[in-house]
């Protein structure tokens, strides 16, 4: 019997040692296990600092804590992707299968509330069109605009009342405001020494505290302390730019905000917020340029455009507390309970919800939000479609190698 058990044990090592070659030498985070980074540490707490630093500044997703970055070490594993041609390409091809398909697509028409009866059921819209109420009536109403607008703003107030809505309300927490800086220059990626790779620029690796700091800061100091900001060249993403916009480059910049900061000029029309708010977003707007400056020095020189978006500007996406990532992603949201309440059904019949609540931030958590919305809504699991489709496109390209 010894030797069976050997053998046995033989036989674990050797299936362990088997797998871990041909399967976990291929996972991108495995390549530091296999060959070190850099030289070791030896210091424990030094060590701490520079694993918590590193998994920042590699893997960080802007629009969350950052003690939730290690729940995010998927997300770039894999690189990232843009749409060939521009942002304006998705809309674009998605409106014409839309309407291919008997769909109307409105724009200038925003939704003013959603209609429903005294049975806790909707009916449709209300668009505003040339100054008008507009009603929309629709057996179904699905709503892409998050939770909080949704149940707060676009629902009568008596249904904030239900119970179920409450609970769909304390089930997630508004996400963190957010300021971006557009700006343009007349200079290829190759003049200004930029590339495709996306930046996070951190002041600390203590970033939890920082970022706290940071969000209970006053108002006034605010714009010369932002702790962190994400810098992006769309331009060098998009190989056909150079030949649309010759000549030409764009960089995007986002940074975290506390909304509270830009409250006086909520609900103020943009020609009214007057010099106060010009000024105080420029601040921000010039700390987050001469930040990214400092990493490439030849951007200064060749501005030819520089435009700031605030937490109020987000309100025209109908995004709730200026937030484009719509919910938080907190710890909360994903434990168990909480992800089976946050579901594409809502307590109002024929009323369903899609877009990042239901699933995650950003545009790929949109897009799996509509899918599980359009498979809540006709009763049928699309991914299975999906899959099946894209056998069959995968087919067709083999056919056409061959």
């Amino acid at each position: 019997m010894g030797w069976i058990l050997l053998f046995l044990e033989w036989l674990v090592d050797w299936a362990r040692g088997t797998y871990w070659y041909l399967f976990g030498r291929r996972s991108g985070l495995c390549k530091g296990t296999i060959s070190p980074l850099g030289p070791l540490v030896v210091d424990q707490n030094k060590k701490d600092r520079l694993l918590r630093k590193g998994t920042h500044t590699k893997y960080a997703v802007v629009g969350h804590p950052q003690t939730m970055d290690a729940l995010f070490l998927h997300h770039s594993k894999r690189g990232v992707y843009y749409p060939k041609g521009g942002a304006s390409e998705i809309p674009y091809h998605v409106i014409q299968v839309l309407e291919k398909h008997g769909g109307r697509v409105l724009v200038n028409a925003p939704v003013s509330s959603i209609l429903a009866d005294g049975k806790q059921s909707a009916y449709g819209v209300t668009v505003k069109a040339g100054g008008k109420d507009v009603e929309v009536l629709a057996p179904v109403t699905i709503s892409n605009a998050g939770v909080f607008t949704t149940f707060k703003k676009l629902l009568p107030p008596e249904f904030q009342a239900n119970p179920e809505v409450q609970g769909y309300l304390h089930t997630l927490k508004p996400g963190k405001g957010f300021f971006q800086v557009f700006a343009g220059f007349n200079a290829t990626m190759e003049e200004l020494g930029i590339s495709s790779t996306n930046i996070r620029l951190y002041k600390s690796n203590n970033m939890d505290e920082m970022m706290e700091e940071y969000f209970d800061s006053d108002k006034d100091i605010a714009p010369d302390n932002i702790p962190m900001m994400y810098v992006s060249f769309p331009s060098a993403k998009d190989p056909t730019s150079c030949t649309r916009f010759p000549g030409q480059s764009r960089m995007v910049i986002h940074t975290m905000v506390n909304p509270k900061w830009f409250e006086q000029w909520h609900n103020v029309s943009e020609p009214e917020r007057g010099e106060e708010y010009e000024k105080y977003k420029r601040r921000f707007a010039n700390h987050l340029f001469d930040w990214a400056c400092v990493h490439f020095p030849k951007l200064k020189e060749k501005l030819a455009m520089l435009h700031a978006v605030t937490p109020i500007n987000m309100h025209g996406l109908r995004a709730t507390y200026g937030s484009m990532l719509s919910a938080e992603h907190s710890l909360e949201r994903y434990q168990p309970l909480n992800i089976a309440m946050t579901r594409c059904n809502t307590p109002v019949k024929n009323l369903y919800l899609s877009g990042q609540d239901v699933f995650s931030g950003g545009y790929s958590g949109a897009l799996h939000g509509g899918l599980l919305c359009a498979s809540t809504v006709m009763d049928h699991c699309l991914y299975i479609d999906l899959l099946l489709q894209q056998k069959k496109l995968k087919r067709k390209v083999v056919k056409k190698v061959e």
